[in-house]
């Protein structure tokens, strides 16, 4: 019993351990963004930082750093790869957990899983080879490389993410509540759009929170295909250039002390802070449906 009773102490003491790790890194990033991000703004006035749109660090006599065009571009893309992604996700979820049968989900759902081995950097690829021309010769454009190309490749990047939790959350679903449901009358559709689906509206909350996180974070696709203009966009078919891909093109030849260096710090803290409230808003929501018995 002692021995038993170490160990049960022993992990427990180690669980909290790498809970507080997790924990203090999460802090660490935050103030390494916050400490840095606080030396460019002795030069830059905040007004100018969020709302002005031009960004041009390398102007000789007056230097912008104006993120305006870039956060609509990083809401623009990732709002359109969540109108495609969010419907066929979860439709592709419901249709493996209540429709398909077994030899067809035992296909399907390793097929989606998959998605998530294939490299960031290869979707960019097909985005300029097949993606770019197809929208270019479909919508009479110069190229395809705009944030709709951008839009529907992070819609791709997103789906194993939405699928697998969303499939998991139809499967927490109890028996009973669709035995119920079948037993008043109801198909099988009515069952699933009436009764399953919202019973697990928090976990598919928490799916669609994550999806959009996967796109909101992604780099190396939106860098490769979505034209990297850093003009405001007017819609999807203008090139973009989101705030990842610009702290990743600009870093790497940015000179360490400079404003233009402490700047591409804010655009990443600003970029921690959207990813940050977005996950608070939907664990409250979620949070305030499992309170309501959904």
């Amino acid at each position: 019993m002692l021995i038993r009773h170490f160990w049960d102490k022993f992990w427990e003491k180690t669980l909290a351990a790498l809970a507080l790790v997790a924990v203090l890194t999460l802090g660490g990033i935050f103030l390494l963004l916050l400490t840095n991000s606080w030396k460019a703004f002795s030069h830059i006035s905040l007004s100018e930082f969020f709302s002005a749109a031009a960004w041009n660090p390398a102007a000789y006599e007056t230097p912008t750093f104006g993120i305006g065009a870039m956060l609509w571009s990083t809401l623009l893309v990732t709002l359109g790869a969540m109108a495609i992604g969010v419907p066929l996700g979860l439709g592709t979820a419901a249709f493996m957990s209540e429709l398909a049968p077994a030899r067809l989900r035992n296909l399907l759902k390793p097929a989606v899983e998959m998605l998530a081995a294939v490299p960031s950097v290869v979707i960019g690829f097909l985005g300029i080879v097949l993606v770019g021309p197809f929208l270019a010769r479909v919508f009479h454009l110069p190229n395809g490389l705009n944030a709709l190309n951008g839009a529907i490749l992070l819609a791709v990047m997103s789906l194993p993410t939405l699928v697998s939790i969303a499939e998991d959350a139809i499967h927490a679903v109890p028996k009973a509540y669709k035995e119920a449901s079948y037993a008043l009358g109801a198909t099988r559709w009515e069952t699933l759009l009436r009764v399953t689906l919202p019973s697990c509206r928090s976990g598919l909350i928490a799916a669609i929170m994550l999806g959009m996180g996967r796109a909101i974070g992604e780099t190396m696709t939106v860098l490769m295909a979505t034209g990297n203009a850093t003009a405001m966009p007017n819609g999807f078919f203008d090139p973009v250039r989101t705030l990842t891909a610009t702290v990743a093109i600009e870093m790497g030849e940015t000179p360490q002390g400079t404003t233009h260096f402490y700047a591409l710090f804010a655009c990443a803290l600003t970029l921690f802070v959207i990813t940050l409230l977005i996950n608070v808003a939907a664990e409250r929501l979620a949070a305030s449906y499992r309170k309501k018995g959904q």
